[in-house]
């Protein structure tokens, strides 16, 4: 199975056609437009088998999968007492595995922005964590850890580890968090600006991998400011 986690930096109906020459199996996608509501019907052709959320019909967070996949949409909790947190999706895939699409917000927090929504959400829904693919746009890194607070980037790293769930591309390249090689975004498009914050996470079965890759930006960057993550394994 090959998966793809790409924050697309919107207008994805313009964009759908060069992930798609990467020919995964499923497509994470962020920043990405409804496929309900728009008028592009190439795109909307195109989107056959997707779940979709956002608060904007113009940007939000899609799981796209090839048509003989079955992508049955989970109900699992975004409430952590009184804050809502955003954006999560999960879904089972084709009865075997669970998949949780993210692309995590600010979401108006002034202590539990980005990572601290994922764990947030991970505090809830714990129990769901396994035998499972997390992927997306965590806009976290360890280079950001605070001293003085329990939901840092490596406290949420080492709960996840805590529970057999690992970063795909740190065991594929053998890498320690915080001392990436290869970004996956370059902010405001500038070379000189490059940050590794998408990723893919993986249960113990997910681990065996048989081929990871970060796009290259002399083929992305014109495109989003993201690169795309590719990984490929057997299930």
């Amino acid at each position: 199975m090959r998966i793809v986690s790409w924050n697309c930096n919107g207008a994805f109906r313009k964009k759908f056609q060069f992930i798609t020459k990467l020919n995964a199996d499923i497509y994470i996608i962020q920043e990405c437009e409804n496929p309900e509501e728009t008028s592009h019907k190439e795109y909307k052709e195109w989107a056959s088998n997707y779940l979709w959320i956002g608060n904007n019909k113009n940007k939000g967070l899609a799981i796209f999968a090839k048509k003989e996949i079955t992508i049955e949409k989970l109900y699992w909790s975004n409430e952590y007492l009184d804050h809502s947190v955003k954006h999560f999706l999960p879904c089972r895939i084709n009865q075997k595995f669970n998949l949780l699409g993210v692309w995590t917000h600010y979401n108006n927090s002034p202590n539990f922005g980005y990572m601290g929504q994922f764990w947030k959400y991970l505090q809830i829904n714990k129990s769901q964590f396994s035998n499972i693919i997390i992927a997306g746009d965590f806009n976290s890194n360890k280079i950001w850890d605070q001293w003085d607070r329990w939901w840092n980037h490596s406290d949420v790293i080492r709960e996840l580890e805590e529970i057999g769930i690992e970063s795909l591309y740190h065991i594929f390249f053998g890498e320690p968090q915080g001392e990436e090689k290869t970004p996956t975004l370059y902010l405001q498009r500038r070379l000189e600006k490059p940050y590794h914050i998408d990723y893919i996470f993986g249960s113990k079965n997910f681990q065996k991998i048989n081929h990871l890759e970060i796009g290259h930006q002399e083929v992305w960057l014109e495109i989003s400011d993201h690169m795309p993550v590719i990984c490929k394994f057997h299930f």
